[in-house]
């Protein structure tokens, strides 16, 4: 199989993944979507021999969310003003506040709120993506939720 072949391939099985993670870091649909394109040239650049396709989702998102984070400083350093948009996901409508109320959340608990609760990973594995130790993901997935609760407390007067 050629390489984009494999690119074709990569989209189809974890493309949405890799947006959707990227996305909630950048909140921009346009930088996510460069994300994952970046993140394929990575892929096809180095070639990396995993053990199986969980280790290649993990090895994905794990140089996406480097990525995200980079674009992130990037953005800071130039202070460009980015556009908010919308991301259309699998969410139900009826759920759609909470993920943005998710989006309010700093980055820590955020990204192992999404790895958590909209990617399914345990938090051994977000400790394996993240290169934190696992008690810190558990941690950050607590605090997140605590954060969570005060947010959707004051927005939207839930108990």
């Amino acid at each position: 199989m050629n390489d984009m072949e494999r690119a074709g391939l990569l989209i189809d099985q974890y493309g949405n993944a890799i947006l959707r993670l990227a996305y909630s870091y950048l909140h921009s649909m346009e930088d996510a979507e460069d994300i994952l394109q970046d993140t394929l040239l990575q892929y096809i650049k180095t070639k990396p021999q995993l053990e199986s396709p969980d280790h290649e989702k993990a090895w994905l998102l794990r140089v996406a969310a480097n990525l995200s984070k980079n674009k992130i400083q990037y953005n800071k350093i130039r202070e460009t003003d980015e556009l908010a948009e919308e991301l259309v996901g699998k969410e139900e409508e009826d759920l759609a506040f909470v993920w943005d109320a998710v989006k309010k959340l700093p980055e820590k608990y955020r990204e192992v709120v999404h790895l958590f609760y909209q990617e399914g990973y345990s938090t051994k594995e977000i400790s394996g993506i993240l290169g934190r130790k696992e008690a810190t993901v558990r941690s950050d997935l607590l605090r997140g939720r605590e954060q969570l609760k005060k947010i959707l407390k004051e927005d939207y007067d839930f108990e």
